[in-house]
């Protein structure tokens, strides 16, 4: 797992009014993130996290949820049983920005804790 120390920034809100990364800079930051995510049309990350049973995967939901209060910066989560799907992108711009890694990046460290 890459992550280039994006794990160690924080997110910054978006007020809208700037462009969603593309081309070199996209692919750059999805680099430093590493190829665990998924980068769909350019628009959002989603990546699947497995855990043996639900509860864990539960406690990991509640972790990530408190993380993005705290950053300001709100995925969609989806949960079952032993699994976790994160989906992040900044809805004001529709697209990515560089908070969005950091958000992923963040939420691969509280995976591993």
């Amino acid at each position: 797992m890459a992550d280039s120390n994006l794990s160690k920034k924080s997110c910054v809100p978006c007020t809208g009014g700037v462009p969603p990364l593309q081309g070199a800079a996209l692919e750059a930051l999805h680099e430093a993130l590493g190829d665990e995510w998924d980068l769909v049309a350019d628009h959002h990350l989603e990546k699947a996290f497995s855990f043996p049973d639900f509860r864990e995967a539960l406690a990991f939901t509640n972790r990530v949820g408190e993380m993005a209060e705290a950053q300001g910066h709100h995925p969609d989560i989806h949960l079952s049983w032993g699994r976790v799907i994160i989906t992040v992108w900044t809805h004001k711009i529709d697209g990515l920005t560089e908070s969005d890694f950091i958000f992923a990046a963040r939420a691969d460290r509280l995976f591993q804790a």
